[in-house]
């Protein structure tokens, strides 16, 4: 909790001197003796009452440190909606996401978690889609209609992207359309060229960092084709302000892509790796993680199904969110008004009488 004026706080000092206060009113009222003819009567009026006769008091009490909290303008923090805040979905679509060592397939359980996300994200927050294998391509523009990137991400399957893993070119694709939301860099060309991504590296400008655009980057596989490194696109990304949150599918290279084709070499192990590329099927969690801690991401290693839907369900819940503060004054009025209230039923109700 935070403070609009946390000198105003120093009335707080007025509780202990109105306890002082009433202790010294009490000690001078003993000073005075009052005859009572019969004790017995007093003793029925008086006995019992040591606990009620604090709880008017401590309502007042209570209510006169509200009202000098509430004059300080307090504030909580918590976090809340940017109506500029976007997450660019990266999804990997090559051959080795048809491997069956995550059920049914990684593709398959990527979509799921996806939907998940969506399921999870503010609605008005927007979402764009990105597909690559040997090249990557803007499946769905930032938009808040969430059910047409789930369509998008459901025909995943049919991206004609089979025969690589372009990780830099992917980054560098999500980097320059992260850049048109915030309007920090010139146009996306379409289809992204070499050319393009060269210049990106040298071009780039520093930005602060951002909480507005993050990158959401899935893959199970080495690089294996594209212009830019995986590291080069990730610089891209931290000069660009965008956190990369990287998760890392699959388990080992020794396992069968849809179909029965073995994987850990050959034409089919180089979904990801190539044809020739000798990686096979297992996935490069290293290169994920080195990503995501150079642009103040995180990384999540998935191998199963259920753990990358519990990874996309924790992003769902914090991505697209920023840290902003609620001023909270009129909590602080309305207690100390219930507290004065309740401290008038308490005098009523339980004030001694005599008879």
């Amino acid at each position: 909790m935070s403070f609009g004026h946390p000198l105003l706080l120093l009335t707080l000092l007025a509780l202990p001197l109105a306890l002082a206060g009433r202790r010294l009113v009490e000690r001078r009222r003993m000073r005075y003796a009052v005859r009572f003819t019969n004790v017995e009567v007093l003793a029925s009026v008086l006995g019992g009452r040591s606990f009620r006769r604090h709880v008017a008091p401590g309502l007042l009490a209570f209510a006169l440190a509200a009202l000098c909290v509430a004059v300080a303008r307090p504030h909580v923090t918590h976090d809340v909606m940017s109506d500029q805040a976007a997450v660019i979905l990266v999804l990997d679509v090559s051959g080795s996401m048809q491997a069956q060592d995550v059920k049914p397939t990684r593709l398959a359980a990527a979509q799921k978690a996806i939907h998940t996300f969506l399921d999870k994200v503010p609605k008005r927050l927007r979402v764009g889609l990105i597909l690559f294998a040997a090249e990557a391509e803007v499946a769905t523009p930032p938009t808040a209609d969430h059910e047409l990137v789930g369509r998008a991400v459901d025909d995943a399957a049919f991206f004609e992207g089979f025969g690589g893993t372009a990780i830099g070119d992917a980054l560098a694709t999500a980097v320059q359309l992260g850049q048109e939301i915030t309007g920090t860099g010139g146009a996306r060309a379409a289809p992204t060229t070499a050319r393009s991504l060269a210049a990106l590296t040298t071009a780039a400008t520093p930005q602060p960092a951002s909480t507005l655009v993050s990158i959401l980057f899935l893959s199970d596989g080495h690089q294996t084709r594209g212009t830019l490194a995986p590291l080069d696109g990730a610089r891209l990304a931290k000069r660009a302000g965008f956190p990369v949150y990287t998760v890392s599918l699959g388990t080992t290279g020794n396992t069968t892509l849809r179909g029965g084709f073995p994987g850990g070499g050959g034409f089919f192990g180089g979904g990801s790796g190539g044809a020739f590329g000798g990686s096979g099927l297992a996935p490069d969690p290293a290169t994920l993680r080195a990503i995501a801690n150079t642009t103040g991401g995180q990384f999540f290693r998935a191998k199963s199904a259920g753990a990358v839907e519990a990874a996309y369900s924790k992003l769902g819940s914090s991505l697209g969110r920023a840290p902003g503060k609620t001023e909270v004054t009129a909590w602080f009025v309305g207690a100390a008004a219930i507290a004065l209230v309740l401290a008038g039923l308490v005098s009523a109700l339980w004030a001694p009488r005599l008879p």
